[in-house]
């Protein structure tokens, strides 16, 4: 299921099918195609941490011999069992659940400060009523249309940097459920250039935040990740 939040509220809520037929219609100010900025996967997780090789088929001086080996790996298994695996296959078994967030009435300098602190490439934009309406993304900040020039005096890039996100953020900006099939997520994120999208419940409230860094880490870790579920 897929829901289309804007300025004004739940603009569509519909089969993520009907996403291109849908969108152009909805488009607030000018069409744009957004230069991604994808988040890096965190490179230092374990599943990439490899020991060196002995040389020569020498076991290192602090190796056990195989059987107190195996004996101490079966009480390591007993007591730290490994998690159930299953398929990845919907937006839940990947998605962010403690999303960062902005306000449409936040300073430019102030949001941007929020990224960059949190290491992020985009952050879904709430109203006063913790209603989502847009997105805030780092393309988007950096697009040189909207950047001030370098000639520009320091007065006009403060004047940018204290406008409210309203005036930078994505909107209508599209959102998925928990349940929403991974193949319909890459879909949407294809059809839209976005970085991410937020997830919301039935009722709409923010719920989480599902990027393509979170596809990639899906793809590389274990369990494996099924695009082909029904």
């Amino acid at each position: 299921m897929l829901a289309i939040y804007g300025t004004s509220g739940l603009m569509y809520r519909g089969p993520i099918e009907d996403l291109r037929r849908v969108l152009p219609s909805l488009r607030a100010g000018r069409p744009r195609a957004l230069h991604v900025d994808i988040d890096r996967p965190d490179f230092a997780d374990s599943a990439f941490r490899v020991a060196a090789a002995p040389e020569h088929g020498e076991r290192p001086a602090h190796a056990l011999p195989r059987p107190a080996a195996v004996a101490v790996q079966a009480y390591g298994e007993v007591q730290h069992p490994a998690p159930q695996r299953h398929p990845l296959e919907r937006v839940r078994d990947v998605m962010t659940r403690a999303v960062v967030t902005v306000t449409d009435t936040m300073p430019v300098a102030e949001g941007w400060r929020t990224l960059a602190e949190r290491g992020l490439g985009q952050a879904p934009v709430l109203d006063a009523a913790g209603q989502l309406i847009g997105l805030l993304t780092r393309a988007e900040l950096l697009s040189v249309e909207r950047l001030p020039r370098p000639q520009d005096s320091a007065l006009v890039w403060r004047a940018f940097m204290a406008q409210p996100l309203a005036t930078v953020m994505v909107t209508p900006v599209p959102a998925v459920t928990p349940d929403t099939l991974l193949r319909r997520l890459a879909l949407v994120l294809l059809e839209t250039g976005l970085p991410g999208l937020p997830v919301v419940d039935e009722a709409g409230a923010l719920g989480g935040f599902v990027s393509r860094s979170d596809l990639l880490k899906a793809v590389v870790h274990d369990p494996p990740l099924d695009l082909w579920a029904g």
